[in-house]
């Protein structure tokens, strides 16, 4: 299935501001009546450059930062098309929170076609969702792990699918998924048609691209790596020791709903308790907590039962929540690319939205990293009782050598940005 790379020259960049309407893209009545009715009047900029392009069943690249409505991008021309047949389509997602939120907009629109969905992730019961398959639904939406176990026990077969969505892709990857990607892949039909979506695109994309797509034409909204347009950044230097000082004075000051990322499910549990205990509404969300725990958290900071969620990365990309005012990087993310996921749960569904994040004074060189991936200078603000902290100086390492038979001493530079 392998065949050319991706031409740069098919890179679609969305140039307008203007309002982008559902009509002209190829969609067919029943479908447009039934986005009316669920209260989308204008089309984003990834689902009207993406829509036309997957409804003539061309392969495609998205790239699109996070909260851009990449699942409507997909799942309406896959509703349409699997009308014309009795095709399923497969769509393929990294986390448990992410399959949920895709299957709620995915049975909006293809319900009124009689269509039904079914969601295949861990965590919850296996036997109830080996019964929801024998109804015969034509989307599945899957995480990798429980759709192997399904298939090596002969419960889902994917000989009939016709489309493949691989979504968030590059979060994917990150969570070393990629062996099982494969193994998915190649047991599918190579005339399927593939649409990736990811906000960023790594080289492991690209090698996905070539080696199992046909002529991917990529649509751009936004440069990979970009962040949302309507949020705000600020940084504050930290000691670890007075994280938490600030961020009980911070939650004073913000009344809204505020969304914390932590590195750990251990960091997590703590914050989490320290901020009930100051007397906050607060949830979790980690790994350590089971699919129901997850669900409830989430649905209680959707609907103002909680005002703040602490959570892992897990969360980065399975929130859908509008309206999130503050999102605190509590922990700077291993991985620098997290950044733009992270704040791009707040500022969503053209409102503004703001990021503080918290680094410490030995973590210049990841505040610089995030800098060139957003190619912008962070400012760094004062605390909120008006002190401030510097990154630490650069370190300077002392070796010695010997040159045409004497002792020399030479210095270099580590940490920090460049030397002055």
């Amino acid at each position: 299935m392998k065949d050319k790379m991706i031409n740069k020259n098919d890179v679609l960049q969305n140039s307008a501001h203007s309002p982008l309407s559902f009509y002209g893209l190829g969609i067919a009545p029943k479908s447009i009546e039934t986005i009316a009715k669920l209260g989308f009047k204008e089309a984003t900029p990834i689902q009207h450059k993406a829509i036309p392009i997957a409804l003539e069943g061309k392969d495609f690249i998205g790239i699109a930062q996070t909260g851009t409505g990449k699942t409507m991008a997909f799942v309406i021309p896959i509703v349409q098309n699997l009308a014309k047949n009795d095709s399923l389509a497969l769509i393929l997602v990294p986390t448990r929170e992410l399959a949920l939120q895709v299957e709620q907009s995915a049975s909006k629109i293809a319900r009124p076609f009689g269509m039904k969905s079914v969601v295949l992730i861990g965590g919850a019961p296996i036997n109830s969702q080996i019964k929801a398959l024998n109804q015969r639904p034509r989307i599945i939406i899957a995480t990798p792990g429980r759709l192997i176990d399904l298939m090596q026990q002969r419960k889902v077969q994917l000989n009939k699918v016709s489309v493949l969505v691989l979504d968030e892709a590059d979060r994917m990857l990150d969570m070393g998924f990629a062996p099982q990607i494969e193994k998915i892949l190649k047991v599918m039909s190579s005339q399927r048609q593939t649409m990736l979506f990811s906000a960023t695109m790594p080289s492991t994309i690209v090698r996905i691209a070539t080696s199992y797509m046909r002529s991917p034409v990529q649509v751009e909204v936004a440069p990979s790596g970009t962040s949302a347009e309507d949020v705000s950044h600020e940084f504050f230097i930290i000691r670890q020791e007075k994280k938490l000082e600030i961020l009980e004075k911070l939650l004073r000051q913000y009344r809204g709903s505020v969304l914390l990322f932590c590195r750990t499910k251990h960091g997590t549990k703590r914050i989490a308790r320290a901020i009930r205990n100051a007397g906050h509404r607060a949830a979790e969300i980690h790994s350590d907590r089971s699919l129901s725990q997850r669900k409830e958290a989430l649905e209680g900071f959707r609907n103002g039962q909680y005002r703040i969620l602490a959570a892992t990365d897990i969360a980065a990309r399975g929130i859908d929540v509008v309206g999130i005012e503050l999102v605190v990087n509590y922990d700077l993310p291993d991985d620098t690319e997290n950044y733009v996921h992270r704040i791009g749960r707040t500022g969503r569904a053209g409102k503004a939205g703001h990021a503080i994040s918290f680094a410490r004074p030995d973590q210049r060189a990841d505040v610089q990293k995030i800098e060139r991936l957003l190619n912008i200078t962070l400012p760094i603000s004062s605390h909120p009782d008006g002190s401030s902290e510097k990154f630490d100086k650069p370190k300077t390492v002392f070796s010695s050598h010997k040159v045409n038979g004497r002792r020399r001493t030479t210095n270099s530079y580590r940490g920090g940005g460049k030397r002055r």
